[in-house]
């Protein structure tokens, strides 16, 4: 697919005549509710298709380089054509480009009946899905949570179901409760059998540990329970993975850090969610909330200590609305990518691109005359998550989480790979 960023003066017509597709086909793709109507800023997904029709002014080379193809590839796919002689209405095919093949997860907080049409929407993209999540209680109980509905709609779509457990709420860091149960042997063992049982009886194939705010102190601990979890739950069939804070060293301090030793759950782990994500955090300063500079500072370490194959690169898919200027104690609203654009279309807001985070912004003026900037994600910050997956070389991307809508993503992330099932 083509990303085209709208100009001042672009109309849909001639872009859809410039890359030779329908005007519907544009506007399916990005859900636009006024095709008449295109923000300068907005960066629109072009559906291609395996043929092109040659046009006057063409050459060889401009369509090689229009398509991101080589020209002995383009020339050895239309063995009838002289690339010296090619003329308007020529119909040339354009080969196609291999795609990596990757794992793919997302985490889903929408549970009950409200999950079931997320995940048949996502599922073709998906290799797991975990709904989240089980949080663990002091004596190794977890609170049930209603998944019944997003596992049976996982199995329909050919996607594996990932349990995960938690140690925090929205509102408690989690600390405490994690030194509780991690130094105590009994609730250990208590904590895997229910662990089991659930997976049993629900049909999960794997576990998600995703233990935040652990003590400093309890680091050993920590990888004492993971390498305990790993082989009790492999000796069952199962399969673990882990989410981890998103360090740049091994000496990064601070208590979302420090219990999160890289190489031992890079040893221990059958693959690694790197939580790349959250800059741009509700409570903090407007920022971009998965900037693609922050997230290489991560992977930069990261591959040096947990093998490439093992590591998926989080990503997450919702837009932020924050008031300007910033006061601390203000939170922003998280809404869907959709809803920004629909916020950027109602107010007229130009959409800007910040090229070091990769991601786009706009501001607007509220009813109240209030200023906010909205900071959220589009095909070209997409694009930019996925080249980094491919030139790290990762085992794949997950996605936190599913629920809010962004057209784009997946039929991008569908051009760039193929998404494994197992």
């Amino acid at each position: 697919m083509y990303i085209h960023v709208v100009q001042k003066g672009d109309v849909l017509w001639k872009i859809a005549d410039r890359y030779n597709v329908s005007i519907q086909d544009i506007v399916d793709l990005n859900k636009l509710s006024n095709p008449n109507i295109l923000l300068p800023g907005h960066a629109l997904l072009i559906p291609t298709k395996n043929t092109y029709t040659v046009r006057r002014g063409d050459t060889i080379w401009k369509i090689a380089q229009k398509f991101g193809v080589n020209i002995q590839d383009l020339l050895a796919e239309n063995r009838n054509i002289n690339q010296d002689l090619i003329y308007p209405g020529n119909v040339l095919t354009i080969p196609q480009r291999p795609k990596p093949e990757i794992d793919v997860n997302a985490f889903t907080y929408f549970l009950g009946s409200e999950a079931v049409p997320i995940v048949r929407g996502a599922g073709p993209y998906l290799t797991y899905l975990s709904p989240f999540a089980y949080l663990i209680n002091e004596d190794g109980t977890l609170v049930n949570i209603a998944d019944e509905p997003a596992i049976a709609e996982a199995y329909s779509q050919g996607v594996v179901p990932m349990m995960a457990i938690v140690n925090f709420t929205v509102n408690v860091e989690g600390e405490n409760l994690a030194n509780i149960v991690l130094n105590n042997p009994d609730t250990i063992d208590t904590l895997q059998e229910n662990i089991i049982n659930i997976m049993r009886e629900k049909g999960y194939q794997g576990l998600n540990i995703d233990f935040e705010y652990v003590l400093p102190e309890d680091r050993e601990a920590y990888n004492s329970f993971l390498e305990s979890t790993v082989n009790r739950l492999h000796n069952e069939g199962f399969f673990v993975s882990t989410s981890l804070a998103p360090k740049i060293s091994g000496e990064q301090v601070g208590l979302l850090y420090e219990a999160h030793d890289y190489p031992a759950h890079g040893r221990l782990a059958d693959f690694v969610v790197l939580m790349t994500y959250e800059w741009g955090w509700r409570g903090g300063e407007p920022r971009a909330i998965s900037p693609i500079n922050e997230i290489r500072r991560v992977l930069d370490y990261a591959v040096t200590v947990i093998p490439r194959d093992k590591i998926l690169m989080g990503f997450q898919i919702y837009a932020r609305d924050w008031r300007i200027p910033f006061q601390e104690g203000d939170e922003a609203e998280t809404i869907s990518v959709q809803d920004a654009y629909n916020l950027a279309y109602e107010h007229m807001s130009e959409i800007h691109y910040d090229y070091v985070s990769q991601s786009p912004y706009f501001y607007y003026t509220d009813a109240e005359g209030n200023s906010h900037v909205v900071w959220f994600e589009d095909a070209r910050s997409a694009q930019a998550k996925f080249d980094t997956v491919k030139q790290y070389g990762l085992r794949g991307i997950s996605y936190w989480g599913l629920g809010y809508e962004f057209p784009q993503n997946f039929p991008l992330l569908a051009d760039n790979f193929q998404i494994k099932k197992l």
